[in-house]
């Protein structure tokens, strides 16, 4: 059996029972882990599936993530080479390297669901260990941290240090009950009528009745229909994960922010799909910008954050897929963002008006548009 996490009734009603137990350990303020690493154990399986390959796949998979970290760990105690830190950091990611690249032959992608997320985990977890950050990992800790059931297929994506001081918390009931119960509920409940309602309605009676014929109404329809579907599916999703976290006694990260209501793609950055593109900042374009600063490859620190910024939606756009579509996606997002940093920075009209409430009010209608656009072409609509 094979079940969509957060996609069909069956699901849901599993989820249901199973927070029975973590409900009544959390009233009785005791300790929810260990239930939780046994639901996890089990959830995975069910999520996973038990198709021919899924299960082995995952299971070789945690093994390869923990031998590379434990590996590392060791070394980094050792020493900071940074070829050594490079070698492993290239073995952390070979699963979704290996994933992205087998979708163009005709094998079709060898992976499991989730797979693109559970490898964050690990491959951050390489970082910070190399940054002196992560100096000691917990074989249970590092367990449950990774086969975390209720972000396995699509995140939120979390840090190792902040679960684990999520996870060694101690929670009194009623805590408990206010901070994670009622809240956990809430999220739960804008997750089923985000994706199970506006989400349902939004695809059935608008995105696919929208024409198959490539012309600019029918495109405009279309780019619309789409951003307003993946919002409240994708958003809808996350609320779904977060909420069951909570119920489970972690605070796992909110993942989307009113997007559509940002005044620049900057901002927007901050609200949509927080945790990946926060995970991209930190290891990615502050790496990036920091080491040319340091390593003076360009005149000014401007240039090194464009240089940044373009690399790093390029790379995003490529982790999605190699597909062309995904890549002109992360050109486009990176272009747009340096676009909007030039504007800001230099543009007076902006400078003089940026404070006033009805520039904002027009910021917030262009920048939904680009956002769309975004979304767009991210969907391969055009490249069907």
């Amino acid at each position: 059996m094979k079940l969509a996490q957060y996609g069909d009734y069956l699901y849901l009603y599993i989820l249901l029972l199973s927070f029975i137990p973590a409900i009544v350990l959390g009233i009785k303020g005791k300790n929810i882990k260990y239930y939780g690493v046994l639901i996890s154990i089990l959830m995975v399986g069910l999520i996973v599936g038990t198709g021919k390959y899924n299960l082995h796949l995952f299971i070789m998979f945690i093994i390869g993530e923990f031998l590379v970290i434990y590996g590392y760990l060791f070394i980094r105690r050792k020493t900071d080479n940074k070829l050594l830190y490079y070698l492993a950091l290239l073995a952390s990611m070979l699963p979704v390297i290996i994933t992205k690249t087998s979708a163009l032959t005709s094998f079709g992608p060898i992976g499991f669901i989730g797979l693109s997320y559970l490898n964050f985990k690990a491959i951050q977890m390489i970082i910070e260990i190399y940054d002196g950050a992560i100096k000691e990992v917990k074989f249970s800790t590092l367990v449950y941290f990774i086969i975390f059931f209720p972000t396995l297929s699509s995140g939120p994506i979390d840090r190792y240090r902040r679960f684990e001081e999520d996870l060694n918390k101690t929670i009194e009931k009623q805590e408990y009950l206010d901070e994670y119960l009622y809240t956990g509920i809430r999220k739960i409940f804008i997750g089923l009528g985000y994706k199970f309602v506006i989400a349902y309605l939004v695809n059935t009676m608008w995105m696919s009745k929208v024409p198959a014929d490539i012309t600019f109404i029918n495109g405009l329809s279309y780019m619309y229909a789409y951003s307003m579907y993946l919002f409240f599916d994708f958003a809808g999703y996350s609320s779904f994960a977060v909420g069951t976290s909570y119920i489970l006694g972690i605070k796992a990260p909110d993942n989307f922010n009113k997007p559509f209501l940002s005044k620049d793609m900057k901002e927007f950055w901050t609200r949509w799909h927080i945790s990946l593109s926060k995970w991209f900042g930190d290891y990615i374009y502050s790496r990036i910008v920091l080491n040319s600063m340091r390593k003076k490859r360009f005149k000014s620190r401007f240039t090194a954050s464009h240089v940044a910024q373009i690399t790093t939606m390029l790379v995003m756009g490529v982790w999605h897929g190699l597909s062309s579509f995904y890549i002109i996606y992360g050109l486009y997002q990176g272009v747009v963002l340096v676009l909007t940093d030039i504007i800001q920075r230099k543009w007076k009209y902006y400078k003089k008006h940026k404070k006033e409430k009805w520039f904002q009010y027009v910021q917030i209608i262009i920048n939904f548009n680009v956002a769309c656009f975004g979304l767009f072409l991210f969907s391969g609509w055009l490249f069907r």
